[in-house]
């Protein structure tokens, strides 16, 4: 979704082709909100993961920082994309099935759903890539689990 927001944002797009490609986006971004609540309610309920191996100070603050910004920012951006799109006076289709309606035309609140949801998108492109970064860092210079485990989901070995 990071990379069809900013595709649409540069690519140019202009009159029913920009309004469609918004539609789908939108569509999309509601049902990446349902799977975005019920993550962040398993990562409340269960806890972040230990880390593989025993980290510096630094890198562990950084870890939890990098996670709790993937969370938020994962809420952060369908609701102000929702919010933008209620309060300038459009109502979001989901492909055909339910439809969230409209609400009054609200400047501020449309300029500032904006806003957040272009700040959060830029933050979310740096943090996603430090992730990514910092997984591989752990996998290939630190030659531990952690991007392993990742992957599968549970606790592995490397060896």
């Amino acid at each position: 979704m990071l990379g069809f927001g900013l595709y649409i944002e540069n690519a140019g797009l202009e009159g029913a082709a920009r309004g469609a490609a918004l539609g789908v986006h939108k569509a999309i971004g509601v049902l990446v909100l349902a799977f975005c609540a019920w993550r962040v309610d398993f990562r409340l309920y269960r806890g972040f993961p230990a880390p593989v191996a025993a980290l510096p100070a630094w890198q562990e603050a950084g870890a939890k920082a990098v996670h709790w910004l993937l969370l938020v920012g994962i809420v952060l951006m369908p609701v102000s994309g929702l919010v933008m799109s209620a309060f300038g006076g459009r109502a979001t289709d989901v492909f055909g099935v339910f439809a969230i309606p409209a609400g009054p035309k609200i400047e501020w609140l449309n300029e500032g759903a904006g806003e957040v949801h272009s700040l959060v998108g830029y933050l979310l492109v740096a943090v996603v890539a430090a992730h990514a970064g910092a997984a591989l860092k752990h996998h290939v210079l630190d030659r531990d689990a952690t991007l392993l485990r990742t992957i599968a989901g549970r606790t592995v070995s490397r060896d």
